[in-house]
């Protein structure tokens, strides 16, 4: 069943509206940050991966953002359109503002963090006077990043064009994508993502990220009473993961699709979410079967936690495929049904 009608029309597969960084992994890794002395760069943000993602699978993307102006910002510009990724919503900053850095740490091969760099965040410049609604049209679908909604005034640009899709009935998707920096408190981080999930009609978090986001409208629910709460409003499809664990997509029509990760041997822990996202509204957005979309997002996922980067390890759809009936081959078919 298709939950979800994308108008073949239009021109982009999908807009994204989030954050654009610059990840620095160790080339060194096992071993402690401190004790790394050499880094290779990435591009990076969770959203800005994403649409790598999508763009690798090809898709055609656009991206609302703003990145500093300097060489990083050109970095990560010029990264996108090699990518194939549309930058005409693209802005420098004018005040000085840097773009996020993050230093990765991968101390084994289940141990790793992260650490940000995001005083006066480029990304968190993006202004309601970036947004416009002839793009959003463009688009199949607008993802927003949870993160454009710590501060001001991104989180006014990330509403706006979250009003301007469902005027313009372009699906709104929304990746919780919480991270603790920026953030002043609990009740701020439920206001806001709050307001963008009532108006999804897919969302994709962590059970952490749900209870942040349903904190200040109804604490302490069951994944299937978090899916239930959302559903009542617009979310067609609530996807809630819970890491090594799997992750279970609910339905409208009550259904729920479970799967779990498959085998692999792990470089680091993160990164994996970017590709399952990406993955998943790959299936999507060429028809898939709900499990077949879940499997193929958790096929990306897999290939991204035992890689070094997350966008430059970003695979096609062929390398997805040929992962998939290799992993089916060794484990059996049911390897990633949960």
């Amino acid at each position: 069943m298709q939950y979800i009608q994308f108008d073949q029309s239009k021109p982009y597969d999908l807009i994204l509206l989030g954050r654009v960084a610059v990840d620095l992994n160790p080339v060194d890794y096992y071993c402690p940050l401190n004790e790394s002395t050499t880094f290779k760069r990435y591009l990076g943000g969770s959203p800005a991966n994403i649409a790598v993602g999508l763009a690798r699978l090809g898709k055609k993307v656009g991206f609302f953002a703003r990145v500093s102006d300097d060489q990083l910002g050109t970095f990560v510009t010029d990264y996108f359109k090699k990518e194939g990724i549309d930058t005409s919503r693209i802005v420098r900053c004018k005040n000085g503002e840097k773009i996020g850095l993050t230093f990765t740490e991968i101390k084994s091969e289940t141990e790793s963090s992260i650490l940000m760099y995001r005083n006066e965040a480029a990304d968190l410049q993006l202004s309601v006077e970036d947004i416009d609604e002839a793009y959003i049209q463009s688009g199949k679908a607008l993802l927003i990043s949870g993160t454009a909604l710590a501060e001001s005034p991104s989180r006014e640009a990330a509403l706006k064009a979250v009003t301007l899709a469902r005027r313009s009935g372009v699906p709104v998707i929304f990746d919780i994508d919480y991270r603790a920096y920026n953030w002043k408190n609990k009740d701020e981080i439920a206001i806001y993502y709050s307001a963008v999930a009532k108006e999804a009609d897919i969302i994709l978090g962590s059970r952490e990220e749900y209870d942040l986001t349903e904190a200040l409208l109804a604490p302490g629910l069951t994944d299937r009473e978090s899916a239930a709460l959302w559903h009542g409003y617009n979310a067609k499809i609530v996807i809630i993961k819970h890491g090594k664990e799997g992750s279970t997509a609910y339905t409208c029509d009550g259904e729920s699709y479970s799967v779990k990760p498959f085998p692999v041997k792990l470089l680091k822990s993160f990164g994996g979410g970017d590709g399952y996202a990406s993955a998943f509204l790959y299936g999507l957005f060429e028809g898939y079967e709900m499990f077949d979309a879940l499997e193929f997002g958790s096929a990306s996922a897999a290939m991204l936690v035992a890689s070094h980067a997350c966008s430059e390890d970003m695979p096609t759809a062929d390398a997805v495929r040929d992962f998939i009936a290799r992993e089916k081959e060794e484990y059996g078919e049911m390897v990633a049904r949960a």
